[in-house]
C-alpha cells in the first residue's frame, strides 16, 4: 500500500489518448494469441499506470503485456 500525491478521493491523474480505446493485448510477444479489451486507465502523469480490462474479465497492467489500439 502507499500514497500517491495526485490520487485521492477527489483527485486523479490526467488521462491520455488510449483511455476508453479498444485494445488488443498479447503476452510474451505472442501475437498469435491476442485478446481484445478496453483501456480503463492511461495516466499521463504520476503514477503513470495504464490498465486494461480484457473481454474475458481479466485486468492487466501495461507492464505485464504488449498492446496495440
Amino acid at each position: 500500500m502507499g500514497v500517491v500525491n495526485n490520487v485521492s478521493a477527489d483527485k486523479f491523474p490526467k488521462q491520455g489518448r488510449v483511455l476508453n480505446q479498444d485494445v488488443w493485448v498479447c503476452f510474451d510477444y505472442d501475437t498469435k494469441k491476442s485478446f481484445p479489451g478496453v483501456c480503463l486507465r492511461d495516466d499521463i502523469e504520476e503514477p503513470f499506470e495504464t490498465i486494461f480490462l480484457l473481454n474475458d474479465s481479466r485486468i492487466v497492467r501495461a507492464q505485464e503485456c504488449q498492446y496495440t489500439y
